[in-house]
């Protein structure tokens, strides 16, 4: 009896890939790309800290290094903080980081000036601000018995710089309605105006580097919103800047 053979069909199936699964280099490239991402944001904190280092430095050591830098960055450093190598500044910036401890030392000895008054700075020049409330009698341009010490102080920094003075009024929004001062801009400036007499003619400080400007409630600090915002913006600013300019 003949033998029967059955013959199985062909398998024309690929033969299976060698290796890892395909699944497997998707999930590598996304791991990959989360590596690369987070090694980008431990490089932008690293770049942070660096750049708040280099605001540190010493002042005598800086001498003579002609690397431009905003003079605003060197509000936060006491004589203290200065005791590193890194700050690089020009000529300018030696000049108002100078003026800039100068007034922070004459403010810090009072403690009452030290708690109204504050100091900015720009490439332009150095500021001053002064709450009005220790300047002047509420909705007056009358000077009470304590602004000397504000107004001497201010005096006493033209006398030891050759800086020019811009004095500034601001009030907020509620300051109006007297009939003396209909507006805040007739209350601002007067306020200006009074505290540039007192320094004129205490200080013998000639009136060619003098000016005072009123700006009324159009500069505000903060909202006026609240009792305490708007003393905030209730202030007398005092801007020391080159002779040569003409900065308002």
């Amino acid at each position: 009896m003949p033998k029967i053979v059955i013959l199985k069909p062909k398998n024309n199936d690929p033969p299976p890939e060698e290796g890892l699964p395909p699944w497997m280099a998707t999930f590598a490239d996304m791991v990959t790309l989360l590596l690369c991402f987070f090694v980008l944001l431990l490089s932008f904190a690293s770049n942070d800290a660096e750049k708040f280092k280099e605001l540190l430095g010493s002042v005598q050591d800086a001498f003579g290094v002609t690397v431009e830098r905003p003079a605003a960055d060197f509000l936060a450093l006491t004589p203290s903080d200065l005791q590193r190598k890194e700050i690089k500044m020009d000529s300018n910036d030696k000049r108002l980081l100078g003026l800039v401890l100068r007034i922070k030392a004459v403010l810090n000895e009072d403690s009452s000036t030290r708690k109204s008054s504050g100091v900015n700075a720009d490439r332009d020049g150095v500021l001053m601000s002064t709450e009005s409330a220790s300047l002047f009698q509420p909705g007056t341009a009358t000077l009470k018995p304590d602004a000397k010490k504000v107004l001497n102080k201010v005096i006493s920094i033209l006398k030891e710089n050759n800086y020019n003075l811009v004095v500034r009024g601001h009030t907020d929004n509620s300051e109006t309605g007297s009939k003396k001062f209909p507006t805040s801009w007739e209350l601002s400036s007067a306020r200006a105006a009074r505290a540039l007499r007192y320094i004129a003619e205490h200080g013998d400080i000639s009136t060619k580097r003098l000016k005072a400007v009123g700006y009324a409630d159009t500069q505000p600090l903060v909202k006026n919103d609240t009792p305490a915002n708007r003393e905030k913006n209730r202030r007398i600013e005092f801007f020391y800047h080159k002779p040569a300019e003409d900065s308002w």
